[in-house]
């Protein structure tokens, strides 16, 4: 009896142990093709605005960090299903996502705006009205957007989904699209780079960036809104806005 004690004694102190273990590490769940705010970079590593914040507050909150890409419109289902622990990487605050999840003190407000190539003689209302094709990223709250809008308003135009804004910026460079519909911040980051210049906005209101993790989570989010604070009140916030261009 004693022995049998023993080994069940062992078992529970080394099912602890793994539980504490695991309660160190957290898996963030990242867009790999989202630049400033994550993306894979040249070196195979994750890198972005939100990858660096991320690591401050993993950091901060003491746990250790690692950085999962996932297929963006699959992300939300992997958080649910505890495949990653939380989304740091671009998401807009909705109403939707809201229901299923819960998020953090906003930390970046956007736009949404369209992209075509620099010499395209295309104006919004050509874009929306006049038989185009739109890139736009699956499962993004700007594709859902024109989606319900379209017949709302009487545009006429086709949506091809994409898995990152980066490849559909690409279809507009090779002619495959006349235009892209993504934030603002990756479409500034597309333009600097690319043969693309921003249109401009189309319509839909403002959004808000925040952290999603599970809605039991509350000492997580805790621990993350007080870490996030603190971070947007140091100099390496401010060093990460100017280092991925967001000030601009």
């Amino acid at each position: 009896m004693m022995k049998k004690t023993v080994l069940l004694l062992g078992i529970f102190s080394l099912i602890f142990s793994i539980q504490a273990l695991a309660a160190d590490k957290i898996v963030n769940g990242i867009d790999a093709n989202f630049p400033p705010f994550a993306y894979i970079d040249k070196t195979g590593q994750p890198s972005g605005f939100d990858v660096e914040a991320m690591n401050w507050i993993a950091k901060e909150i003491g746990v250790e960090v690692s950085h999962q890409p996932i297929e963006w419109d699959g992300i939300i289902t992997s958080l649910l299903t505890k495949k990653i622990d939380i989304i740091a990487s671009g998401m807009s605050i909705t109403e939707e996502r809201a229901k299923k999840v819960s998020f953090s003190t906003p930390y970046w407000v956007i736009k949404q705006v369209m992209v075509a190539k620099k010499d395209s003689p295309l104006t919004i209302d050509m874009i929306l009205k006049g038989k185009k094709t739109i890139g736009v990223q699956q499962g993004t709250s700007e594709a859902k957007w024109l989606k319900a809008e379209a017949p709302k308003n009487g545009w006429n135009f086709e949506l091809r989904y994409y898995s990152s804004a980066p490849l559909a910026v690409e279809d507009v460079l090779n002619g495959r699209i006349d235009a892209a519909a993504m934030d603002d911040a990756p479409a500034k980051d597309a333009s600097s780079k690319k043969a693309v210049h921003i249109v401009g906005t189309f319509g839909m209101g403002d959004e808000q960036f925040g952290y999603a993790v599970r809605k039991e989570d509350k000492e997580l989010l805790a621990k993350v809104n007080n870490a996030l604070a603190k971070l947007m009140k140091t100099a390496t916030w401010h060093g990460l806005i100017k280092k991925y261009k967001l000030d601009k």
